[in-house]
């Protein structure tokens, strides 16, 4: 028997369990281990341990044993769900999410479909963080003390505790880079970085459970308007008749006061010789579940490589993960917006007047069909509210999809795209489609996903993987569909007047899973190791117009905000670009992409948030560290306030604001 010479008290046992659990937690999801937060941490968990001493000294050591183990259970199920949820989906599971779908839309997303896959990646983890309340059930007795006082002392416990949360979020709050995630602009992933799990949870509380309002300030800007020489015409702003600095003026809501301000100050992207190229053609806009460059191949997927090879090459797409993943994918494709973290922002949406989305945008050039798909149930992320609300008559699984495609797992992309064109094409009508497609969705193997066994002929005979055959054979399906489509468009003679849109909603991250190695799949791929703070997320954007001759190639830095901008320019919409936080990629404006997390790339270089580094690309040209110092300031700005204004127009419903007054 293991005998102890110098008990622990139970405030020290917790700091150091939670401490333990964070560092864990840390090792398996942070991309960085070594940053500042390392200095922050053990403070909020000797914070921790001071209350449970002021709980546990309340009780007898047998009921505070107790307490001590259900305690220990509760936080092993709050990290371990973190860590198998994050390991699978590159993200930490949100609060909101249990508010705004239940659990069943939850669990549906991948948790419950995909349990066995998840848990076994997520052993090492669960495991380490088992150790703790292991320790507790073995040794709590012989090395734990919990000291008397009872209720007096325990006041004092707890005061010291409280004391010093106060002073974390005193001294947070005189260093910028960790005050503007703790309060106004809060994001699991960096929260998690700098302050470790349990203050992230009480800041998603707090923030997106109970609604508390972020404190919201812009941060100075330094800006590069165009310099026009005198006899040459200055080019045409893509902008509408909005007096920001006079709306500023007059506004006494601080937040609409503050919106108005940023507004007035911005510089909006112009009008080029893209502009209007479309203009009075249908369009067909597409998110695809889990596509990917990788998925494009002349032999296995011809219609998308034709696609690719025929239309717009944009070089330098990305396609970042947010923290509602598809939701929020789809989102950024749909209205030019970065997604509030802590929310379902498409959901958050659907009360708000959406006027640059496309649907209302070809809704009001009198465009009648106008129609969204969704070969999924209708009402999962209550795309049954926000669909509608962008301007779609809109049919998923449940309300009208059912009738042409089989309800299997996934559902096929073909069967729905076959069954509805014939819906929105009739006669000479312009028309406007929406797909957001299912086939691509993980797992990738041949048993347990109907598409891959569907197409498993086709792929049987490659010399890879199963898991990547698989995600080739869901992808055959999308190629086969936009072939359908292709062929539809041709027999009602539009198919030179219709323009196609693909992006993916975020990368597929289930090709991550090969027998435990995380990027095996990548490494087949690429025959390489994937960086995979930013490479992982580059990505493609197909735009094909049959018919269009010498379609550019574009270099040029961009992501998914970027895409309705691109589209609104290149259809000649009436359209404000300083309130899209996306910019027109065609446009002479700055290339930029920017993550979740807040890194970012822009033809100069690009920023890790998890290192605080900036890595310069050899074109970059600084004249000084000075000039590159300010720069990389700058752009962090930049960055911010993009994240910022885009939750105030989605909380503050600002175009209803500014457009129905």
């Amino acid at each position: 028997m293991i005998y102890f010479k110098h008990k622990l008290p139970v405030a020290a046992f917790f700091a150091a369990a939670v401490l333990y659990m964070e560092l864990v937690l840390r090792i398996f999801t942070c991309k960085s281990f070594f940053t500042t937060g390392l200095l922050i941490i053990p403070f909020f968990c000797i914070g921790f341990g001071l209350m449970m001493q002021a709980v546990c000294m309340q009780f007898t050591k047998k009921t505070a044993r107790k307490i001590t183990i259900v305690v220990l259970a509760v936080l092993f199920l709050l990290f371990g769900t973190q860590a198998v949820y994050h390991g699978f989906f590159g993200k930490y599971l949100i609060a909101f999410s249990f508010v705004a779908g239940g659990a069943d839309q939850v669990l549906a997303d991948g948790i419950v479909e995909n349990t066995l896959l998840a848990l076994a990646s997520g052993i090492p983890a669960l495991v380490l963080l088992s150790v703790p309340i292991i320790l507790a059930v073995m040794f709590f007795d012989r090395a734990v003390v919990i000291p008397e006082g009872k209720l007096k002392m325990g006041g004092v416990y707890l005061g010291a505790s409280a004391l010093l949360q106060i002073a974390l979020i005193v001294i947070i709050s005189l260093f910028p880079n960790m005050s503007v995630v703790q309060n106004g602009l809060f994001d699991p992933n960096l929260a998690v970085s700098r302050f470790g799990l349990l203050r992230t949870e009480v800041l998603d509380i707090k923030y997106n459970f109970l609604g508390i309002e972020q404190t919201v300030e812009i941060e100075p800007e330094k800006t590069n308007p165009k310099q026009e020489e005198e006899d040459i015409k200055p080019p045409e702003p893509n902008v509408m008749d909005f007096d920001f600095a006079a709306l500023a003026e007059k506004e006494q809501d601080k937040d609409l006061k503050l919106l108005n301000s940023y507004f007035a100050e911005r510089e909006p992207t112009y009008k080029n010789e893209y502009t209007g190229m479309y203009k009075g053609y249908n369009l067909v806009s597409v998110v695809a579940e889990g596509f990917s460059p990788y998925a494009i191949d002349p032999v296995l997927t011809p219609t998308l490589y034709k696609m690719q090879q025929e239309g717009f090459k944009f070089t330098n797409f990305y396609t970042p993960i947010w923290g509602v993943s598809t939701s929020d994918g789809e989102y950024t494709a749909c209205t030019g917006l970065i997604p509030k973290s802590g929310v379902w922002s498409f959901y958050r949406s659907a009360d708000n007047y959406m006027p640059f989305c496309l649907g209302n945008m070809f809704g009001s050039i009198g465009v009648e069909n106008i129609f969204a798909y969704h070969n999924n149930t209708h009402s999962y992320y209550h795309r049954d509210l926000s669909h509608p609300n962008m301007g779609y008559d809109y049919k998923g699984m449940g309300t009208g999809v059912e009738k042409y495609v089989k309800n299997v797992w996934p559902q096929s992309d073909l069967e729905m795209i076959a069954g509805s064109v014939s819906e929105y094409i009739s006669g000479d009508k312009p028309f406007h489609a929406y797909y957001m497609t299912v086939s691509g969705h993980l797992n990738y193997t041949k048993i347990g996903n109907s598409m891959a066994s569907k197409n498993w002929e086709f792929v049987k005979d490659l010399n890879c993987s199963e898991t990547l055959k698989a995600y080739y054979a869901c992808n055959i399906e999308l190629d086969r569909a936009m072939e359908k489509l292709l062929a539809q468009l041709n027999a009602a003679g539009v198919a030179d007047k219709t323009v196609i849109s693909i992006t993916p909603d975020h990368y597929p991250y289930g090709l991550e899973k090969d027998d435990g190695d995380k990027y095996a799949v990548w490494r087949e791929i690429l025959g390489r190791d994937v960086e995979t703070e930013f490479e992982l997320y580059k990505s493609c954007f197909l735009l094909y117009c049959q018919g269009t001759k010498d379609a550019p190639t574009v270099d040029k830095y961009c992501y998914s905000v970027d895409i309705l901008p691109t589209i609104l320019n290149l259809f000649g919409f009436n359209y404000d670009s300083r309130l899209l936080m996306g910019s027109d990629i065609l446009s002479e404006s700055d290339g930029l992409v920017i993550f979740s997390d807040r890194s970012f790339i822009t033809d100069k270089g690009r920023y890790s948030t998890a290192t605080e580094s900036f890595e310069e690309f050899q074109n970059a040209s600084f004249a000084s560290e000075e000039e590159k110092r300010q720069y990389v300031s700058n752009m962090r700005a930049v960055v911010n306030n993009k994240f910022k204004i885009s939750s105030e127009i989605l909380e503050e419903d600002y175009y209803g604001y500014l457009m129905k007054k």
